[in-house]
């Protein structure tokens, strides 16, 4: 029984980081039906940047923040000199955005180098709980907290305010939309920086601890199955 228990406590935390790397992705193709092949270079940089703010402040939630909006900003870069321009073209979105994945993979290894990293962990997220003959980890029973967080608060946002209203418009029909007054161009920009930012709060929360980062190497970037960026070769490692 006890072998279940903690096979059920893995599963749930890995999913838990799999929703956040894939949320950010199936929200950007569902309601923008933009193929983003960049979405795990943004998890490869969000660890990146989290990792070297952590170095230079030793502030873990500093870190993570950090991490997030400076991808949310590469995102709205690549939207606005990009893909706003690219709307319908599938071939030109995947073109575009595997065009940018494997600069971005390129980037982190002439940056931070091929070298394994781990993002410290705060003290408060250490250590693990102890049932009987069970050992549950602190920091993936955050990592299920955040995840959950964030289920709930994407839904409300979604199905229970304006602006997720004037999101479900922009999808269903843009034309009437912008008939009614909402500015399309910035809910779908919004909609595209949302995605990049829960991929790269996806990359920062796995370099802590769970597991190592380090930028793929120039002959993985170059082979077809990078075609899946980066978050495939993060995701094989394992927990």
């Amino acid at each position: 029984m006890d072998f279940w228990i903690s096979q059920l406590f893995n599963g749930v935390s890995y999913g838990a980081l799999l929703f956040l790397l894939a949320g950010g992705l199936s929200l950007i193709f569902g309601m923008m039906r933009i193929v983003n092949m960049t979405h795990g270079s943004y998890y490869l940089l969000g660890g990146y940047v989290a990792l070297t703010v952590i170095w230079r402040s030793g502030n873990f939630v500093l870190a993570v923040l950090v991490g997030a909006l400076a991808i949310a900003a590469v995102g709205i870069g690549e939207w606005n000199a990009f893909l706003k321009r690219l709307s319908g073209q599938e071939l030109g979105q995947v073109l575009t955005t595997m065009g940018f994945a494997l600069i971005f993979q390129d980037l982190a290894l002439l940056i931070w180098g091929g070298d394994p990293y781990t993002i410290p962990v705060p003290a408060v997220l250490s250590g693990a709980y102890t049932v009987g003959q069970l050992y549950f980890p602190v920091y993936r029973i955050f990592i299920v907290a955040v995840a959950a967080l964030v289920a709930v608060v994407l839904w409300l946002v979604l199905e229970r305010t304006r602006i997720g209203a004037m999101m479900r418009a922009t999808v269903d029909d843009p034309e009437m939309a912008r008939g009614v007054g909402i500015n399309v161009y910035l809910i779908s920009m919004a909609v595209f920086a949302l995605g990049a930012t829960l991929a790269a709060l996806a990359g920062a929360v796995r370099g802590a601890s769970w597991a190592s980062i380090r930028a793929p190497t120039s002959r993985s970037c170059r082979t077809p199955s990078s075609s899946s960026s980066s978050a495939a070769w993060a995701a094989s490692r394992g927990p």
